[in-house]
């Protein structure tokens, strides 16, 4: 799906920041570590959440059909009782 990512440490993020920001403005992806163990990653902004998805379904992360979500129903139902009612009473 593209180069390997580079890795960085905070010290020499923070030290070249804006080299590391046009880095990923130029599409790279950045994995920032912490002592040599990945903290987290800067990736580019896309600009349509649907090409995203499309980036993350050939990458094997997500499954997807191509097609409108169908709404799920509620896992669970209260009888009687609201949420807000729920919760005060949990709390006695």
């Amino acid at each position: 799906m593209g180069a390997k990512p580079k890795s960085v440490g905070i010290r020499e993020l923070k030290a070249r920041l804006s080299r590391y920001l046009r880095l990923v403005r130029e599409g790279g992806v950045l994995v920032v570590t912490d002592r040599g163990k990945p903290l987290g990653r800067l990736v580019p902004l896309t600009r349509d959440p649907l090409e995203a998805l499309k980036g993350l379904a050939q990458a094997g992360v997500v499954r997807w059909s191509g097609r409108k979500p169908r709404p799920r129903k509620p896992v669970a139902r209260a009888k009687g009782l609201c949420v807000a009612d729920l919760l005060l009473e949990d709390r006695e």
